[in-house]
C-alpha cells in the first residue's frame, strides 16, 4: 500500500470547515449561490449531514450539521460568526447577484477597492459571512498604505 500524502489530494493545508444548522440545505444553497460541486456526503444515523465536502472554484470546503452537545455550534446559535470566507471569482458582480438570488443577504455592495479588488460581502442563510472579489489590478504595498492612510482620515458615516 502506498504511503498516504500528508495533505490529501485536492486539499490545501488550510481547509475551512463550516458548521451549519441545516447542512443539507446549506449544500444546496452553495450549489445555487456559488456553483459548488458536491464531492461527498456522509449522513448521521438521524439522516442529517455528519460530514460533507464541496468544491468551489477548485477549493474544498468541509461542512457538517451543528451538534452543540458535541461542541459543534453553528453561527445561528452563536448569533453571528467572527470568521469570513474569502471567495475569488472571475466575475464578482455576477457571483454576488447569483448569491443574492439564491438567498444571500448583501452586507456590502460590490465596489472597486483601493487594494485592487472589486469586492463585496454577503451573509448566507446559515449565518456564515462571505467576502467575494475579483482581482482587477495589482497595487503596491506603498500605494495601499497611502490609500489606507487617506481613508482613515475620512469621517466615519454614522
Amino acid at each position: 500500500m502506498p504511503k498516504a500524502l500528508p495533505i490529501p489530494k485536492g486539499f490545501t493545508a488550510v481547509t475551512p470547515y463550516l458548521i451549519c444548522e441545516g447542512a443539507a440545505e446549506a449544500i444546496d444553497f452553495y450549489k445555487r449561490a456559488f456553483g459548488a460541486e458536491e464531492i461527498m456526503r456522509m449522513p448521521r444515523p438521524d439522516g442529517k449531514v455528519g460530514h460533507a465536502e464541496i468544491r468551489i472554484n477548485g477549493s474544498i470546503i468541509m461542512l457538517g450539521e451543528a451538534d452543540p452537545g458535541r461542541g459543534y455550534t453553528g453561527p445561528k446559535a452563536l448569533k453571528g460568526s467572527p470568521v469570513s470566507i474569502m471567495l475569488y471569482v472571475d466575475d464578482v458582480d455576477a457571483m454576488a447577484s447569483r448569491a443574492q438570488k439564491a438567498g444571500a443577504k448583501v452586507t456590502q455592495p460590490v465596489a472597486d477597492m483601493f487594494w485592487g479588488d472589486r469586492y463585496g460581502t454577503l451573509d448566507d442563510p446559515f449565518g456564515h459571512h462571505w467576502a467575494v472579489a475579483t482581482h482587477v489590478r495589482d497595487v503596491s504595498e506603498q500605494e495601499m498604505a497611502e490609500a489606507m492612510r487617506k481613508m482613515s482620515q475620512q469621517p466615519h458615516p454614522a
